[in-house]
Protein backbone atom coordinates (compact mmCIF):
# COMPACT_ATOMS: atom_id res chain seq x y z
CA UNK A 1 0.00 0.00 0.00
CA UNK A 2 1.20 3.53 -0.78
CA UNK A 3 2.21 5.86 2.19
CA UNK A 4 -0.86 7.72 3.78
CA UNK A 5 0.83 10.58 1.87
CA UNK A 6 -0.33 10.03 -0.70
CA UNK A 7 -4.45 9.87 0.12
CA UNK A 8 -4.78 13.57 1.68
CA UNK A 9 -4.15 16.49 0.55
CA UNK A 10 -0.63 18.48 1.34
CA UNK A 11 0.16 19.52 4.77
CA UNK A 12 -2.75 16.88 6.26
CA UNK A 13 -1.29 15.61 9.55
CA UNK A 14 -2.64 11.92 9.54
CA UNK A 15 -2.57 9.42 12.86
CA UNK A 16 -3.39 5.49 12.02
CA UNK A 17 -4.30 3.92 14.87
CA UNK A 18 -6.09 0.61 16.22
CA UNK A 19 -9.51 1.80 18.28
CA UNK A 20 -11.47 -0.54 20.76
CA UNK A 21 -15.06 -0.13 20.22
CA UNK A 22 -15.80 -3.44 22.03
CA UNK A 23 -14.29 -5.86 24.21
CA UNK A 24 -13.59 -7.73 21.78
CA UNK A 25 -13.09 -6.24 18.66
CA UNK A 26 -10.47 -3.19 17.48
CA UNK A 27 -10.59 -1.47 14.20
CA UNK A 28 -8.18 0.29 12.02
CA UNK A 29 -8.70 4.01 12.15
CA UNK A 30 -6.61 6.61 10.40
CA UNK A 31 -7.41 10.32 11.60
CA UNK A 32 -6.68 13.07 8.89
CA UNK A 33 -6.30 16.38 10.54
CA UNK A 34 -6.66 19.57 7.66
CA UNK A 35 -3.49 21.60 7.02
CA UNK A 36 -5.58 24.55 8.49
CA UNK A 37 -7.99 25.02 11.28
CA UNK A 38 -11.50 24.63 10.07
CA UNK A 39 -15.28 25.12 11.14
CA UNK A 40 -16.06 22.36 9.13
CA UNK A 41 -17.58 19.74 10.88
CA UNK A 42 -15.52 16.22 11.27
CA UNK A 43 -16.50 13.55 8.93
CA UNK A 44 -16.72 9.66 10.31
CA UNK A 45 -16.03 7.55 6.65
CA UNK A 46 -17.45 4.41 6.65
CA UNK A 47 -16.09 2.38 3.14
CA UNK A 48 -17.98 -0.58 1.91
CA UNK A 49 -17.52 -4.49 2.58
CA UNK A 50 -13.78 -5.38 1.85
CA UNK A 51 -12.74 -2.03 0.34
CA UNK A 52 -9.56 -0.85 0.17
CA UNK A 53 -8.48 2.36 0.88
CA UNK A 54 -6.86 2.91 -2.63
CA UNK A 55 -10.41 2.95 -3.99
CA UNK A 56 -11.31 6.54 -2.09
CA UNK A 57 -7.94 8.24 -2.69
CA UNK A 58 -9.34 11.33 -4.93
CA UNK A 59 -12.12 11.72 -2.42
CA UNK A 60 -9.68 11.98 0.65
CA UNK A 61 -7.78 14.12 -1.25
CA UNK A 62 -10.21 16.78 -1.44
CA UNK A 63 -11.98 15.91 1.78
CA UNK A 64 -8.85 16.66 3.84
CA UNK A 65 -8.34 19.62 2.67
CA UNK A 66 -10.48 21.27 5.00
CA UNK A 67 -12.32 18.51 6.97
CA UNK A 68 -10.79 16.53 9.62
CA UNK A 69 -12.18 12.51 8.30
CA UNK A 70 -11.83 9.55 10.68
CA UNK A 71 -11.66 6.70 8.15
CA UNK A 72 -12.81 3.69 9.84
CA UNK A 73 -12.22 0.13 8.21
CA UNK A 74 -14.88 -2.27 9.60
CA UNK A 75 -14.83 -5.14 11.84
CA UNK A 76 -15.12 -7.40 8.85
CA UNK A 77 -11.72 -6.50 6.94
CA UNK A 78 -8.60 -7.83 7.34
CA UNK A 79 -7.10 -5.12 9.56
CA UNK A 80 -9.49 -5.70 12.24
CA UNK A 81 -8.33 -7.58 15.41
CA UNK A 82 -10.87 -9.68 16.77
CA UNK A 83 -10.80 -12.28 19.95
CA UNK A 84 -13.17 -15.45 19.86
CA UNK A 85 -16.03 -15.50 17.86
CA UNK A 86 -17.61 -12.64 17.16
CA UNK A 87 -20.31 -11.37 15.16
CA UNK A 88 -19.86 -10.23 11.36
CA UNK A 89 -23.72 -8.62 10.80
CA UNK A 90 -24.76 -5.63 9.95
CA UNK A 91 -26.02 -4.71 13.74
CA UNK A 92 -22.64 -5.47 14.42
CA UNK A 93 -20.57 -3.51 12.35
CA UNK A 94 -23.70 -0.56 13.36
CA UNK A 95 -22.84 -0.84 17.08
CA UNK A 96 -19.07 -0.23 16.29
CA UNK A 97 -20.00 2.09 14.85
CA UNK A 98 -21.85 4.14 17.52
CA UNK A 99 -19.40 3.07 19.96
CA UNK A 100 -16.55 5.07 18.29
CA UNK A 101 -19.30 8.12 18.04
CA UNK A 102 -19.82 7.71 21.29
CA UNK A 103 -15.95 7.05 22.53
CA UNK A 104 -14.64 10.34 20.73
CA UNK A 105 -17.66 12.71 22.44
CA UNK A 106 -18.50 13.29 18.74
CA UNK A 107 -21.66 16.26 19.47
CA UNK A 108 -25.06 16.07 18.20
CA UNK A 109 -25.65 18.12 14.82
CA UNK A 110 -21.97 18.62 14.59
CA UNK A 111 -20.22 15.76 12.31
CA UNK A 112 -21.00 14.10 9.44
CA UNK A 113 -21.71 9.82 8.86
CA UNK A 114 -20.28 9.40 5.12
CA UNK A 115 -20.44 6.11 4.01
CA UNK A 116 -20.53 3.56 0.74
CA UNK A 117 -21.78 0.37 -0.13
CA UNK A 118 -22.15 -1.88 3.05
CA UNK A 119 -20.53 1.23 4.90
CA UNK A 120 -23.55 2.93 4.37
CA UNK A 121 -25.81 0.46 4.94
CA UNK A 122 -24.28 -0.10 8.47
CA UNK A 123 -25.00 3.86 9.17
CA UNK A 124 -28.39 3.74 8.66
CA UNK A 125 -28.47 0.78 10.96
CA UNK A 126 -26.19 2.47 13.82
CA UNK A 127 -28.67 5.55 13.54
CA UNK A 128 -30.69 3.48 15.97
CA UNK A 129 -27.97 2.96 18.62
CA UNK A 130 -26.16 7.00 18.43
CA UNK A 131 -26.63 9.01 20.53
CA UNK A 132 -25.65 12.35 19.42
CA UNK A 133 -27.34 12.75 16.00
CA UNK A 134 -24.84 13.68 12.94
CA UNK A 135 -25.41 17.02 10.69
CA UNK A 136 -26.53 14.74 8.33
CA UNK A 137 -25.96 11.21 6.16
CA UNK A 138 -23.61 11.40 3.32
CA UNK A 139 -24.37 7.72 1.60
CA UNK A 140 -23.03 6.58 -1.28
CA UNK A 141 -24.71 3.18 -3.07
CA UNK A 142 -26.84 1.90 0.35
CA UNK A 143 -27.21 -1.59 -0.02
CA UNK A 144 -30.98 -2.20 1.01
CA UNK A 145 -30.50 -5.93 0.81
CA UNK A 146 -27.50 -8.41 -0.25
CA UNK A 147 -28.66 -10.47 -2.80
CA UNK A 148 -26.24 -14.10 -3.11
CA UNK A 149 -27.66 -16.23 -5.25
CA UNK A 150 -29.12 -19.93 -4.14
CA UNK A 151 -26.21 -21.35 -5.90
CA UNK A 152 -24.22 -18.90 -4.06
CA UNK A 153 -25.34 -19.84 -0.81
CA UNK A 154 -24.34 -23.17 -1.31
CA UNK A 155 -20.99 -22.86 -2.21
CA UNK A 156 -20.71 -20.31 1.03
CA UNK A 157 -22.05 -22.93 3.17
CA UNK A 158 -19.27 -25.79 2.11
CA UNK A 159 -16.73 -23.97 0.92
CA UNK A 160 -13.70 -24.31 3.72
CA UNK A 161 -11.83 -20.57 3.86
CA UNK A 162 -8.54 -22.28 3.23
CA UNK A 163 -9.59 -22.93 -0.25
CA UNK A 164 -10.59 -19.29 -1.29
CA UNK A 165 -7.80 -18.70 -3.97
CA UNK A 166 -9.30 -21.41 -5.25
CA UNK A 167 -13.09 -20.07 -5.44
CA UNK A 168 -11.88 -16.11 -6.17
CA UNK A 169 -11.91 -16.57 -10.00
CA UNK A 170 -15.41 -17.55 -9.48
CA UNK A 171 -16.88 -14.83 -7.22
CA UNK A 172 -14.60 -12.23 -9.91
CA UNK A 173 -16.51 -14.18 -12.60
CA UNK A 174 -19.80 -14.11 -11.34
CA UNK A 175 -19.16 -10.26 -10.60
CA UNK A 176 -18.30 -9.58 -14.28
CA UNK A 177 -21.12 -11.65 -16.10
CA UNK A 178 -24.04 -10.80 -14.22
CA UNK A 179 -23.85 -7.76 -11.31
CA UNK A 180 -21.58 -5.12 -13.13
CA UNK A 181 -22.08 -3.29 -15.84
CA UNK A 182 -18.08 -3.36 -17.27
CA UNK A 183 -18.74 -1.34 -20.53
CA UNK A 184 -20.10 1.46 -18.40
CA UNK A 185 -17.18 0.93 -15.48
CA UNK A 186 -14.74 -1.38 -15.85
CA UNK A 187 -12.54 0.51 -13.25
CA UNK A 188 -15.39 -0.24 -11.05
CA UNK A 189 -14.56 -4.35 -11.52
CA UNK A 190 -10.92 -4.13 -11.63
CA UNK A 191 -11.03 -2.17 -7.94
CA UNK A 192 -13.98 -5.08 -6.74
CA UNK A 193 -11.34 -7.82 -8.10
CA UNK A 194 -8.32 -5.71 -6.04
CA UNK A 195 -10.61 -5.77 -2.64
CA UNK A 196 -11.41 -9.74 -3.28
CA UNK A 197 -7.29 -10.17 -3.17
CA UNK A 198 -6.93 -8.82 -0.34
CA UNK A 199 -9.68 -9.87 1.90
CA UNK A 200 -10.04 -11.89 4.91
CA UNK A 201 -11.47 -15.35 3.56
CA UNK A 202 -12.46 -16.60 7.23
CA UNK A 203 -14.13 -13.38 8.27
CA UNK A 204 -15.51 -12.76 4.03
CA UNK A 205 -17.29 -15.92 4.73
CA UNK A 206 -18.88 -15.36 8.32
CA UNK A 207 -19.79 -11.88 7.23
CA UNK A 208 -21.73 -13.02 3.89
CA UNK A 209 -23.83 -15.81 5.89
CA UNK A 210 -25.07 -13.21 8.12
CA UNK A 211 -25.52 -10.07 5.16
CA UNK A 212 -27.64 -12.55 3.02
CA UNK A 213 -30.65 -12.61 5.85
CA UNK A 214 -29.96 -8.52 6.08
CA UNK A 215 -32.58 -6.51 4.73
CA UNK A 216 -32.77 -2.51 5.43
CA UNK A 217 -36.57 -1.64 4.73
CA UNK A 218 -37.99 -1.22 8.33
CA UNK A 219 -35.31 1.06 9.66
CA UNK A 220 -35.67 3.82 7.40
CA UNK A 221 -38.96 5.39 8.38
CA UNK A 222 -37.11 6.09 11.37
CA UNK A 223 -33.97 7.96 10.14
CA UNK A 224 -34.80 11.69 10.20
CA UNK A 225 -31.85 12.93 9.79
CA UNK A 226 -30.75 14.53 6.64
CA UNK A 227 -29.55 12.28 4.48
CA UNK A 228 -28.22 12.40 0.83
CA UNK A 229 -28.31 9.21 -1.12
CA UNK A 230 -26.11 8.75 -3.97
CA UNK A 231 -26.33 6.30 -6.64
CA UNK A 232 -24.66 5.66 -10.50
CA UNK A 233 -27.76 4.89 -13.02
CA UNK A 234 -24.86 2.89 -14.60
CA UNK A 235 -23.84 0.61 -10.90
CA UNK A 236 -26.31 -2.13 -11.30
CA UNK A 237 -24.58 -3.93 -8.38
CA UNK A 238 -26.11 -0.92 -5.95
CA UNK A 239 -29.08 -1.42 -7.67
CA UNK A 240 -30.22 2.46 -8.21
CA UNK A 241 -34.47 1.12 -8.34
CA UNK A 242 -33.91 0.40 -4.17
CA UNK A 243 -32.24 3.51 -3.83
CA UNK A 244 -34.64 5.39 -4.83
CA UNK A 245 -37.25 3.47 -3.18
CA UNK A 246 -35.01 4.23 0.29
CA UNK A 247 -35.04 7.94 -0.43
CA UNK A 248 -39.23 7.48 -0.98
CA UNK A 249 -38.84 6.06 2.18
CA UNK A 250 -37.38 8.27 4.48
CA UNK A 251 -38.71 11.25 6.51
CA UNK A 252 -35.52 13.75 5.11
CA UNK A 253 -33.48 12.33 2.27
CA UNK A 254 -32.94 13.80 -1.08
CA UNK A 255 -31.03 11.32 -4.48
CA UNK A 256 -28.47 12.18 -6.37
CA UNK A 257 -27.95 10.30 -9.18
CA UNK A 258 -23.94 10.29 -10.07
CA UNK A 259 -24.19 7.67 -12.98
CA UNK A 260 -21.17 5.52 -12.46
CA UNK A 261 -19.40 4.20 -9.48
CA UNK A 262 -16.16 5.73 -11.25
CA UNK A 263 -17.78 9.24 -10.50
CA UNK A 264 -19.57 8.63 -6.71
CA UNK A 265 -15.68 7.95 -5.86
CA UNK A 266 -13.98 11.10 -7.07
CA UNK A 267 -13.54 14.63 -6.12
CA UNK A 268 -16.83 15.70 -7.87
CA UNK A 269 -18.67 13.32 -5.35
CA UNK A 270 -16.95 15.69 -2.41
CA UNK A 271 -18.25 19.06 -4.31
CA UNK A 272 -21.65 17.02 -3.98
CA UNK A 273 -21.17 16.61 -0.64
CA UNK A 274 -20.12 20.56 0.08
CA UNK A 275 -23.65 21.80 -2.03
CA UNK A 276 -25.44 19.40 0.12
CA UNK A 277 -23.63 20.59 3.27
CA UNK A 278 -24.54 24.40 2.55
CA UNK A 279 -28.26 23.77 1.24
CA UNK A 280 -29.11 21.94 4.43
CA UNK A 281 -27.54 24.58 7.25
Amino acid sequence: MEPLSEFCHPGTEYRDEMVSVSPTVSLRVVTFSPPQPSKNPPVVFVPGWITQMNSWKEVLRALTKDFTVYYIETREKISSRVEGKVAYSVEALAKDIAAFISNNHLKKNKYILFGSSLGATAILDACRFIQQNPLCLILIGPNAVFRVPKFGMVIIHVFYPGFYLFVKPFIKWYLKNFRLNTDADYAQYQKYCGNLDAADPWKLKRAALAFSKYEVWDLLDTIDAPTLIVGASKDTLHEPKNLERMVSMMPNATYLDMETNKITHSKRMVDAMRKYIARIK
